[in-house]
């Protein structure tokens, strides 16, 4: 049965988003008439000046919450949506680059100012891949290692199986994480960002890992122990770490990450500006749609998990 729906976008409203809302079916409306929002443009700290009693959805624009949770203004009573999963195939393919970049040893070469030929080059052909966090970003991933004959193997929250992993673990399983960073190549990290997962990669875990082996974390900064990472680099404990995030972020200046020959650093552009727009348009328009329609909506944040 459908239901009608006015919507506010907001404190910013991008057209796209407008537009998005119009083609799902909506209205749009002022905050203050709106049952449902979206949320773009500001942070988290000025949601309390378009909430109201009459809120009853809120749809927000980033696929982790943290930023939401510390700000303590996610409340019951109103349905909170993520975007996760809308940005799953471009930040996939980001970690596809960067692992690529690791196994042909890219840093190494791109800060040269000599000819020669690097040590320890390799495919990802044959390699075995383990993915701490598989979720719609490790499955588009998975998607993308099928023509390589990669091995995955792979953790979530569950532990039930992932499609194309040869086998999943429940993320509290510490034996079998463990046996994902001890029998993998590269380990991709992309879990959510939570009390939980805070600095799950730490000394113990770069420690566990193939000396050979590449660290990538597409998911945030705080699930890398960055002063453990950097000793582990140092010590030639792993191959290399190629992160789209990190902890502090920004980098500070002149970091060691960011001069380390095994390391990469890509400053938070697993998913650029140009590509997030379309993504959340699409998302906006299918959750307003399911709402009109009474359906589920896509990506509820589940407050006790944080995610």
């Amino acid at each position: 049965m459908e239901k009608s729906l006015k919507v506010h976008v907001g404190p910013v409203a991008p057209p796209e988003l407008e537009s998005a809302v119009l083609a799902g079916g909506a209205e749009l409306a002022a905050a203050e008439e709106a049952s449902a929002l979206v949320w773009f443009g500001a942070e988290p700290g000025r949601f309390p000046e378009l909430d109201h009693s009459g809120l009853d959805w809120v749809q927000l624009p980033s696929a982790g919450v943290e930023s939401w949770l510390a700000a303590g203004v996610l409340r019951e009573g109103v349905r909170f949506t993520s975007a996760a999963g809308t940005y799953a195939q471009t930040v996939a393919e980001h970690a596809l680059g960067l692992m690529l970049a690791g196994a042909r040893q890219i840093p190494a070469m791109a800060r040269a100012d000599s000819w020669q030929r690097p040590e320890g080059m390799r495919s990802l052909s044959g390699s075995t891949v383990g993915i701490i966090g598989a979720g719609g970003i490790g499955r588009a991933l998975i998607e993308m290692l099928r023509p390589f004959g990669a091995t995955v193997l792979a953790v979530n929250r569950s532990g039930k199986p992932v499609d194309g992993a040869e086998r999943t673990w429940p993320a509290e399983d510490a034996e079998g994480v463990r046996r994902v960073l001890t029998g993998s190549d590269f380990v991709v990290v992309a879990a959510p960002a939570t009390s939980q997962t805070d600095e799950l990669i730490d000394a113990g875990a770069l420690a566990a890992m193939k000396p050979d082996a590449w660290l990538i974390n597409i998911a945030r900064g705080s699930l890398v122990d960055t002063d453990a990472l950097v000793a582990a680099l140092d010590a030639g404990e792993i191959g290399g770490a190629a992160l789209d995030v990190t902890d502090p972020e920004p980098l500070p200046d002149g970091h060691r990450l960011f001069s380390h020959p095994r390391a990469l650093i890509s400053p938070h552009t697993a998913n650029p500006q140009s590509l997030l727009m379309p993504a959340l348009a699409r998302r906006v328009q299918e959750n307003v749609r399911r709402w009109v329609a009474g359906e589920p909506l896509l990506a509820p944040v589940d407050l006790a998990a944080g995610y």
